[in-house]
């Protein structure tokens, strides 16, 4: 028990979940987001920000599985280094990295909806779960939503 919740007695404590739950609508369903304490925002933004080289290494070998029988063949278009393919100046590496700090925000976000049935969990969440369910554009639009919800921008706390 903290020091402000021990301050406002059982009540506050009995409705303290409810305080850091808000919700949304989104294609006529109401989604349900907790909203994170401070520690568990910067947990999150650490594994946004820091993609583990598994997954990123991972990615790459993905996208580049089509590029690489242009190895013997490089032009300006595709040119092959010691660890990287660039397609017209773009490093393929880096964009494994992106791919994989995108699959890490939306899974990290989702995990923040509350499930409605009793006792279920999306704490064992993982991206091919979300992306068995749902196509990149609603994916991208929950988490807008989820981000609005989580950090509202000044003008709506304001109410303006």
């Amino acid at each position: 028990m903290t020091k402000f919740s021990s301050a406002f007695g059982d009540k506050y404590q009995a409705n303290r979940k409810n305080l850091l739950i808000r919700s949304f609508e989104l294609g006529g369903h109401t989604f349900k987001v907790r909203i994170p304490l401070i520690a568990e925002s910067e947990e999150i933004y650490k594994k946004v920000s820091e993609p583990d080289d598994e997954t990123v290494e991972k990615i790459y070998v993905e996208i580049t599985a089509s590029l690489r029988k242009f190895e013997t063949t490089q032009t300006e278009d595709f040119k092959f280094t010691d660890n990287d393919i660039l397609v017209e100046g773009r490093s393929m590496r880096e964009a494994s990295k992106n791919k994989a700090i995108t699959e890490a925000r939306i899974t990290e976000f989702f995990k923040l909806l509350v499930p409605e049935l009793e006792g279920a969990s999306l704490e064992d969440l993982t991206y091919a779960d979300i992306q068995d369910e749902f196509p990149i554009s609603v994916q991208m639009q929950i988490v807008e939503k989820i981000g609005e919800v989580i950090s509202p921008t000044y003008k709506e706390a304001r109410g303006n």
